[in-house]
């Protein structure tokens, strides 16, 4: 069996649990806060009927009953507390690339990790999908003392290869959950042709999304020096160049593909947080519950 642990070592156990505490004091904790807010979704259900008190809000009066009985009374529902938080990590090759803690997918599934731990600590429903031209493994969201189990030994089994089909994937991914959970997309983006049509399906079919878009420093900051081979990671391509030449019209282009996912995103109302693989985890993580609570 993978050992799944490796992407909850104690220390990082450490990092979720202080984590938790400061998502709890920042937002009336993580998912307990979410559930309060519409923005995350929430499904309602009628539990009684109490007298009207002056102060009450009119909106909640229920108008038959007053037609029916000629007396004031209020609509009292209870909330429907289970989120549903279902989880898509890329495995593609260019996921790859990196040494160590920095590298692509290590990172991504730590965060995938993270987000598990933490809905599952609060009673909540948790899945995951690993994919790459097509959903790899799923995991079915759950909420019992085994899912987090489930979703490691997941992660710690996959491979990365191959290229990445993002509008097939979420089509296959909507059609095979429920409409009303959080699906949070953990991705580096590169090599998807429609970035927009991928993450559109999953707007259109009722569901809240979010995207963290990875990328390692190399990608960010191109700090390469000296005559270097480049080669591709999803396909057999390679180039044969000095990087300082190329830096310049690289940060342009990237600066570009950076501002295109923020714009998408921001038409669709999909949160995203773009990071970097050697941003501190717990950092990341509380800045993210952070913007989804104030939506």
């Amino acid at each position: 069996m993978p050992d799944s642990r490796k992407y909850l070592r104690p220390e990082v156990t450490a990092r979720i649990r202080r984590l938790e505490l400061t998502a709890r004091r920042v937002v009336e904790g993580f998912l307990s806060g979410m559930h309060r807010s519409p923005y995350f979704g929430q499904s309602i259900e009628f539990l009684q009927h109490r007298p009207y008190v002056a102060g009450d809000e009119l909106r909640h009066i229920d108008w038959k009953v007053y037609a029916r009985q000629d007396r004031l009374t209020i609509k009292q529902f209870e909330e429907e507390t289970n989120l549903r938080l279902h989880l898509l990590v890329d495995c593609s090759g260019s996921m790859a690339y990196g040494e160590g803690d920095r590298n692509k997918f290590h990172y991504a599934s730590s965060i995938a990790a993270s987000l598990a731990y933490l809905a599952l600590r609060q009673k909540d429903a948790a899945g995951l999908f690993t994919f790459d031209t097509e959903i790899r493994d799923s995991v079915p969201a759950r909420s019992n003392q085994h899912q987090l189990n489930r979703v490691l030994n997941s992660l710690a089994a996959s491979t990365t290869d191959g290229e990445t089909q993002l509008p097939k994937v979420t089509r296959q991914v909507a059609a095979a959950i429920p409409r009303g959970g959080l699906i949070v997309v953990i991705s580096d983006l590169l090599g998807i042709d429609s970035l927009t049509d991928g993450l559109r399906v999953l707007r259109s079919q009722g569901h809240d999304v979010a995207l963290f878009h990875v990328l390692h420093d190399d990608e960010w900051d191109f700090e390469f020096t000296g005559a270097t081979r480049f080669e591709g990671l999803e396909s057999p391509t390679f180039l044969n160049c000095n990087p300082a030449a190329l830096r310049e019209g690289y940060l342009e282009a990237l600066d570009g593909f950076m501002e295109n996912v923020r714009r998408t995103c921001g038409r669709l109302k999909i949160d995203t947080m773009q990071v970097r693989t050697s941003d501190p985890l717990d950092a990341v993580l509380a800045k993210f519950l952070s913007a989804r609570q104030r939506g």
